[in-house]
């Protein structure tokens, strides 16, 4: 006895685009944030370095 089951579709949600696309969209913009991230903590850096050598300069020139 042979049976012909008809053949299962997949779930929607195998087909469904809409998903993949936001998670796709979620780490592109958390690699954005993570990039803006390091550059300001290294300008910051870079900045207070900057202030605190001109700072030293100033103080040096003066006679402090």
């Amino acid at each position: 006895m042979n049976i012909h089951l008809p053949p299962q579709r997949p779930p929607s949600f195998w087909r469904d685009e809409d998903g993949t696309t936001a998670v796709e969209y979620a780490v592109m913009l958390a690699l954005i944030i993570a990039v803006c991230l390091g550059a300001v903590n290294t300008l910051t850096n870079e900045t207070k370095e900057s202030f605190d050598r001109s700072s030293s300069a100033i103080s040096g020139a003066m006679g402090n």
